[in-house]
């Protein structure tokens, strides 16, 4: 029974370390994923965005079928993928 607790007592770093790191990099990236994957399923018409290469513009059309999205800038109208566009970037574009 020692020996197993002696065990268990070496391997209590490697345990607390795999938490920190879950708790501080993993569960956040995901969760930021997720948001990610949800601001490009609830994008709408009239909405107006930024894409991650920095282009900004309105939503004049959505295209479920090959999930892109047609965004009218001031140089005229440019078709992306939805996924080109940030969830984090347009948020600071809306305050």
């Amino acid at each position: 029974m020692q020996e197993f607790l002696q065990s268990m007592g070496s391997m209590a770093p490697m345990l607390l370390l795999f938490v920190v790191a879950y708790l501080f990099f993993i569960r956040p990236q995901v969760k930021k994923q997720k948001q990610e994957v949800n601001f490009t399923k609830e994008v709408k018409k009239g909405d107006k965005v930024v894409t991650k290469s920095g282009m900004h513009g309105k939503i004049v059309e959505i295209n479920d079928t090959d999930n892109t999205c047609v965004i009218e800038t001031s140089a005229g109208k440019i078709k992306f993928e939805r996924t080109a566009l940030s969830l984090e970037l347009s948020n600071k574009l809306k305050k």
